[in-house]
């Protein structure tokens, strides 16, 4: 992470780079959290252990209380019936007929069925009492062991706690400072993308190859447009990458002198010493010599010889 005091101000507009610094900040934050959680991490395990533990007790202890309770409310009834049972067999021998008698006798079996089947379930009850009640005796011997061990754990973390602590503690007025230099509207979409993608709610772009004027979301690795690294320079308009939603931003490595590239200028081109001494064609330097002569050296005087003439024949 690149600190704040060294990311470079001119690199975006003050909305965007008051987003970078809010960015920043936040992740500081959800880094020195992420440590307290990691060192957490095996006491609250832990906890949760003797939570789950005293939980299933209690319930054990509850379902033992209603057992026991139903278990009450049978043996009351067997004894109701009991004493029907009793009184029933009292008049039985006052009967004076056989039917009489008969009516009685239909009772005292119907009483003597539904005791058997109260009977029945008292045991089951009993039975249930004793399997829970063990459970419950077993349940709170492990509890008192992890809550032993629950103990152990956090004595030998309580410095690294108190340390994690003490930094989340001072890193949260730089984060709430850097939230307040945002606009609301920012703000709101910088937490909500925060919330989403726990804390990533910016993207760098990146130039991949230097000699071309190509970028790419380093998250996503998708290609972005080509005015993206300008967008983001001269103006302070949220760019959001085509890929996740996230708020675009020039990380403070790619310098304008990274991000555009400028070919060189061309060197003048020196002639070779064989391209000065090049052979002049032979016609051409005929012609130039021939030329120079004529342009160079003056005519001679014309000397005009006497030609002696035949002698005439007198004789003709």
């Amino acid at each position: 992470m690149v600190p704040l005091a060294f990311y470079p101000k001119d690199s975006m507009g003050p909305t965007n780079n008051a987003l970078v610094k809010l960015y920043q900040a936040d992740q500081q934050l959800r880094e020195a959290q992420s440590r307290l959680d990691s060192v957490t991490r095996n006491v609250r395990l832990q906890e949760k252990k003797v939570l789950d533990l005293t939980a299933r007790e209690a319930a054990a202890k509850t379902e033992l209380t209603r057992l026991k309770a139903h278990g009450a409310e049978l043996d009351l009834e067997n004894k109701s019936r009991e004493e029907k049972i009793e009184k029933l067999r009292e008049q039985q021998t006052q009967a004076q007929t056989n039917k009489e008698y008969q009516a009685f006798l239909v009772q005292i079996n119907t009483l003597k069925v539904d005791k058997t089947k109260v009977e029945e379930e008292q045991l089951a009850t009993m039975e249930k009492v004793e399997k829970l009640t063990t459970e419950s005796e077993s349940l709170a011997a492990q509890k008192t062991n992890e809550s032993g061990k629950l103990g152990t754990m956090k004595g030998s973390i309580d410095s690294q706690v108190k340390e994690l602590t003490s930094e989340i503690d001072n890193l949260r007025p730089a984060r709430e400072e850097a939230a307040n230099a945002v606009p609301l509207k920012a703000l709101d979409t910088f937490n909500r993308l925060g919330e989403r993608y726990e804390g990533e709610s910016l993207e760098a772009i990146d130039k991949p190859h230097p000699k071309r004027e190509e970028y790419i979301a380093t998250i996503c690795n998708i290609d972005l447009t080509v005015d993206v690294y300008n967008r983001l320079h001269s103006r302070d308009d949220l760019v959001f990458c085509p890929g996740c939603g996230r708020i675009l931003y020039i990380p403070a490595d790619l310098t304008p002198e990274k991000a555009v590239h400028k070919p060189k200028a061309k060197k003048e081109r020196k002639a070779k010493a064989s391209e000065l001494a090049a052979p002049v064609p032979l016609q051409t330097l005929a012609t130039s010599v021939v030329s120079s002569v004529d342009e160079d050296e003056p005519e001679e005087p014309v000397q005009h010889i006497s030609v002696p003439q035949p002698a005439e024949n007198n004789n003709g």
